[in-house]
């Protein structure tokens, strides 16, 4: 790959990183992330444009840390009940969520 992809990347990265931090709600950037992941999984979108938005993009807007952060503090907190809801909840939800992304960008197409 020639190093100007590799710039682009970079690019969507910065402006994925922008965006999370102007939102700053794990919930709603979670559920936007993954509808629009599924979204374009199912567009037939060039390898370069897939890894600029699903590697660079979406990977670094819904960013895994900001979901693990969350339910540290709950499980911090001696919460095991509310713990383990949250989990299987917020994976489910996302799962469902990009399911829905993945089929609308389907039925569009």
């Amino acid at each position: 790959m020639k190093i100007k992809y590799y710039i682009y990347i970079l690019l969507a990265c910065y402006l994925a990183t922008l965006l999370r931090l102007l939102i700053d709600d794990n919930l709603i950037i979670s559920l936007v992330g993954s509808f629009f992941f599924g979204f374009i999984i199912r567009k037939r979108l060039n390898d370069l444009s897939k890894k600029i938005l699903l590697t660079g993009f979406f990977s670094c807007f819904t960013s895994f840390t900001g979901f693990v952060f969350l339910l540290y503090e709950i499980l911090h907190q001696g919460e095991w009940i509310k713990f383990i809801i949250f989990f299987n909840l917020i994976i489910i939800t996302n799962l469902f969520i990009m399911i829905c992304g993945f089929w609308i960008s389907r039925k569009i197409t």
